[in-house]
């Protein structure tokens, strides 16, 4: 092969690869370190997707879950179950009684959700269908759950890193 048709097939390389950096492709969810912002995790989101922390309390010893709803790079939080009342859960809420089950449906929502997993509490991120030991993945560290949007080259690398 003669040096212009190479020089040429690098110039077309160069060139789908920008496309390809610059090209929004889809949003994710990421799990980054609180402190260092060392990723986790990455897992593709939609609008609409179900993203959820589950853990056991640690003085009550009984289940808790904390539901969002990803809408656009904010998680709107959607729903908060527990079945018995401590420290940290919301005492003045207005909660319905569901199978012997306190639930809240919460106003607001954010662009970081911090979070300090912990080993007793045995907190689990559930992200669609999928569910991730969010102690086991940070080492049990402090950690930074937000949405972004990657592009398709960023999208593709995240696959290669994801914890799953």
């Amino acid at each position: 092969m003669d040096r212009s048709r190479v020089a040429a097939a690098l110039v077309v390389l160069v060139a789908l690869a920008g496309v390809a950096a610059a090209a929004p492709a889809e949003r994710v969810l990421v799990v980054a370190d609180a402190e260092t912002g060392e990723r986790y995790l990455t897992s593709s989101v939609e609008d609409g997707t179900r993203v959820a922390l589950e853990y056991t309390h640690s003085v009550e010893q009984s289940r808790v879950y904390d539901g969002y709803r990803v809408r656009g790079e904010r998680l709107e939080m959607t729903r908060m179950e527990f079945e018995s009342y401590g420290w940290g859960l919301p005492a003045d809420a207005n909660v319905t009684l569901e199978n012997g089950t306190f639930v809240y449906d919460p106003d607001g929502n954010v662009t970081t959700l911090t979070v300090e997993p912990g080993r007793i509490a045995g907190h689990d991120l559930l992200v669609g269908d999928r569910r991730y030991d969010l102690v086991n993945a940070s080492d049990a560290r402090t950690v930074d759950i937000y949405v972004e949007r990657r592009s398709a080259l960023g999208a593709a690398t995240d696959r290669f890193q994801s914890y799953e």
